[in-house]
């Protein structure tokens, strides 16, 4: 991938502390010749800050950025005011809305802002005797957000990788999100459950990790690291010891990198502006090229004793542009995951890429 397309690039990585403190805030970008005014919205990436700050511009736009929470953002474009033209969404809230509820006045563009491997977001009690997968069978999960894009790829790959179905488990709903600082309350599309399965509401006023700490569940399935996790408490532990191995392994194997969130854009602008999909899917692109050029930089500048290491066993097996846009790519992580959606009795029926996607994206490409 060309990271030079803009000349002298500068950017900063933004800390997990801003993650959590982040709150709508409106970032204008534009130049002196706009065509048309964009509203936009999403997490403050480090690979989406040069276009929320205005270093990337949207050809043709003058942009308003605002940062929000995806929950928030979800209930946007789903049951909300719709005042955004391009938004980050989380991906199987979207799938959910599209198949079930007939929803059609967005589309996607192949921009994937957010995505992470899941095998880090399976939690145990240590004193629940759960020492590998197979081992949740029969046990009680906890989870805040049932049919979230992030259950969706725990529960997929258990059953492919480990034969754990979604019945083999008995599943808990807490009330209260201990990670409601990053996600902000979840959208209706992420509390869907498919009938068939064994399903409880935990204790009213008790969140996820109080769940797992008091012993009322076996395990979490959850996004965020609960807060038990986090202040290290010794009742909590992740399932996979070496996650990062594990989760190498399953992309050597695969080829997939689970992609959690994606870009949306209103469809009656495409209809008025049919070249705005392409220009907008460059700004996030040149974007992710400035965030790309940055982590270099930081082989000398940076703090961290292994960054250049970090950034060279990455890029050996996961390739220079390990973070891809378009859909040739990402072709299969979506696919699993319509499939997944599918199989678990939460989208009506099986979706596909060229549905979703606005049509002249499919062939989009980066340099």
């Amino acid at each position: 991938m060309n990271i030079s397309r803009r000349g002298a690039l500068k950017g900063s990585l933004v800390s997990a502390a801003s993650l959590l403190l982040a709150q709508p805030n409106q970032i204008f970008a534009g130049n002196s010749d706009r065509q048309l005014s964009l509203s936009a919205a999403g997490y403050p990436f480090n690979h989406v800050q040069p276009f929320m700050s205005g270093k990337v511009k949207v050809e043709g736009c003058e942009t308003a950025f605002e940062t929000d929470k995806i929950g928030k953002m979800n209930t946007h474009i789903f049951s909300g005011p719709q005042t955004r033209a391009v938004t980050e969404v989380g991906l199987a809230p979207f799938m959910l809305a599209y198949a079930n509820d007939s929803f059609r006045d967005y589309s996607l563009l192949p921009v994937f802002p957010f995505r992470t491997f899941r095998h880090r977001s399976i939690f145990v009690h240590s004193d629940a005797g759960i020492e590998t997968p197979s081992q949740l069978k029969g046990k009680r999960v906890a989870t805040p957000g049932y049919s979230s894009t992030s259950l969706q790829w725990i529960r997929g790959l258990l059953q492919d990788e480990y034969g754990v179905r979604p019945e083999d488990i008995e599943w808990v709903v807490s009330n209260k999100d201990s990670s409601a600082a990053i996600s902000g309350a979840p959208s209706k599309n992420e509390n869907v459950f498919p009938e068939g399965l064994n399903v409880s509401s935990g204790p009213a006023g008790k969140d996820e990790s109080e769940l797992l700490v008091d012993r009322d569940v076996d395990a979490l399935f959850h996004a965020i690291e609960p807060r038990a996790f986090v202040e290290g408490n010794p009742k909590v532990r992740r399932l996979f010891s070496d996650v990062r191995a594990t989760e190498q392994d399953y992309y050597a194997r695969t080829g997939i990198f689970p992609i959690m969130h994606a870009v949306a854009i209103r469809n009656d602008l495409v209809a008025e502006n049919p070249w705005l999909p392409e220009a907008v899917f460059n700004a996030y692109s040149e974007s992710k090229a400035i965030a790309y050029a940055e982590m270099q930089k930081k082989n000398f500048f940076g703090t961290l004793p292994w960054n250049a290491q970090e950034i060279e066993e990455t890029q050996q097996l996961m390739g220079k542009n390990f973070w891809p846009y378009g859909i040739d790519p990402n072709r299969k992580a979506l696919e699993t995951l319509f499939r997944y959606s599918h199989e678990q009795g939460l989208a009506s029926r099986r979706l596909t890429i060229e549905e979703l996607f606005v049509p002249s994206t499919l062939g989009l490409t980066e340099s």
